[in-house]
C-alpha cells in the first residue's frame, strides 16, 4: 500500500518529552517538514553552534525547516544538567526557540528510538556532540554531518535548500 501524504513517516513515529516542560510531544507533528536533528551539549567546544542552528531555524522555518535538538550526556559527560538547567542555558544563553527534547542517549545500548533509526538509515553513529542528520519532507534520511560541520556550512545549507525545494 502506498504511503499517503497524511501518513506519518516511520522515522517520526516517536514521542519525546519536551525539554522546557517535560510534556510528551509526538514527532509526527513535523511530517511534511525538512528536519535537521542534532544531539547537543551545554559544555562542549561546539556549543556555540546553538547560535547558528537558531539562525538556520529562523531563516528557513517559514519554508518548512525544523531543527530538533536532543541533549545528550554520551560524549565527555558534557551535558550533566537537569532538563531545567539545560533549558535555562539554551534559552537564556543562545535564545534557542527550535524544539528541544529531554536529555537522552544517542548511541549505545540505551540509544533513543529516533537515533536508532537515524543510525540504521545512514550507517553512521554520532561521533560527538552536535552531530547532525537531515530528513526530507517524506521522512527519508538524506545525510549525516560531522560535529565540525557548522550550521552555516555551504554544503549543509545547500542540502537544506535542496530538500526545501526552490
Amino acid at each position: 500500500m502506498a504511503q499517503t501524504s497524511d501518513a506519518c513517516p516511520e522515522v517520526l513515529k516517536h514521542s519525546f518529552n519536551r525539554l522546557q516542560d517535560d510534556a510528551p510531544q509526538n514527532l509526527c507533528q513535523y511530517k511534511g517538514k525538512v528536519a535537521l536533528v542534532v544531539n547537543t551539549a551545554s559544555y562542549c567546544g561546539f556549543t556555540k553552534q546553538y547560535e547558528g542552528l537558531e539562525a538556520l531555524y529562523a531563516k528557513y522555518q517559514q519554508r518548512g525547516l525544523v531543527v530538533l535538538g536532543f541533549p545528550s550526556n554520551d560524549f565527555g559527560q558534557q551535558e550533566p544538567g537537569s532538563s531545567k538547567e539545560i533549558a535555562d542555558f539554551c534559552y537564556n544563553t543562545y535564545g534557542v526557540k527550535f524544539p528541544m527534547f529531554a536529555k537522552s542517549s544517542v548511541k549505545g545500548e540505551a540509544v533513543n528510538p529516533l537515533y536508532a533509526q537515524l543510525i540504521k538509515a545512514t550507517g553512521t553513529t554520532p561521533k560527538w556532540n552536535f552531530y547532525k542528520y537531515l530528513i526530507d519532507r517524506n521522512g527519508k534520511v538524506l545525510a549525516s554531518y560531522a560535529s565540525t560541520t557548522t550550521p552555516d556550512d555551504k554544503g549543509l545549507v545547500a542540502d537544506i535548500e535542496k530538500a526545501l525545494g526552490k
